[in-house]
């Protein structure tokens, strides 16, 4: 397989996103929960709404990156899933759902969260739900504790591997900020080598609940998601709408 028979930003999401399932018994839960359809805001190839299509419910993927989508479509195997590419940090689709996700630290990628809030909030329908998922603590380390550096995520497409080695979690003022090194390897020997890093925003259950008091959600007990081995506990942030 060369390397234009398939896309790099879909290779490194599944290596690097792909893998994780903690949290997927409470979306279920949820989704049985609410009526109505389900949007899963930060869908990318689809890993928490193929998992709910397959469970029975109609499900909207909302994402930037019209390549993850792509593969999202491509995977869906006739599955109820309508894909939607738009940013989270505002976005007008035109119908309501009775739950909107945030699964993983994406509301932590935004800039801001007042502008997906009120967005979320007009997308439900009345006594709706959104929950966002936020990341629990992350324990900072350096490039230079090469001993005690986590397992890298790996994974493969055809003959190309995958390794996307974290390198450094950095405490900032405002951000807890994740590096990276990503290498690929092809069948015919050659490597290709990048940095690569990410800056989750530090937000508390706290502050998305004031939040989203603001654009009119009434806030629920939080829900936790344990950590595992390979992954780090989350916390879910419920406001009705």
């Amino acid at each position: 397989m060369s390397a234009a028979a398939f896309s790099p930003l879909v290779a490194w999401h599944d290596v690097e996103c792909g893998g994780y399932r903690a949290d997927l018994p409470l979306w279920r839960e949820l989704a049985r929960a609410e009526a109505g359809p389900v949007l899963d805001v930060g869908a990318g190839t689809g890993r928490v709404a193929l998992d709910l299509a397959g469970a029975g419910h109609s499900v909207t993927a909302l994402d930037r990156e019209p390549e993850l989508l792509d593969a999202l479509r491509d995977r869906a195997a006739g599955a109820a899933v309508d894909t939607v590419v738009s940013d989270a940090a505002a976005f007008s689709i035109g119908r309501r759902f009775g739950l909107v996700i945030v699964p993983m630290q994406t509301i932590q990628l935004l800039p801001e969260r007042s502008g997906f809030l009120a967005s979320a909030h007009r997308h439900l329908t009345p006594g709706g739900l959104l929950a966002i998922a936020i990341t629990a603590a992350l324990v900072a380390f350096g490039e230079l504790d090469g001993d005690l550096l986590p397992l890298p995520d790996v994974g493969s497409v055809g003959e190309w591997r995958f390794v996307s080695q974290p390198t450094a979690v950095r405490a900032l003022s405002t951000a807890t900020r994740i590096e990276r090194v990503r290498r690929a390897a092809g069948p015919d020997g050659s490597e290709s080598v990048e940095e690569d890093a990410i800056e989750l925003a530090h937000v508390s259950i706290a502050q998305l609940e004031a939040e989203g008091r603001a654009v009119g959600f009434t806030p629920e007990p939080a829900r936790h998601v344990a950590a595992t081995a390979d992954h780090v506990g989350a916390e879910v942030v419920l406001l009705r709408a």
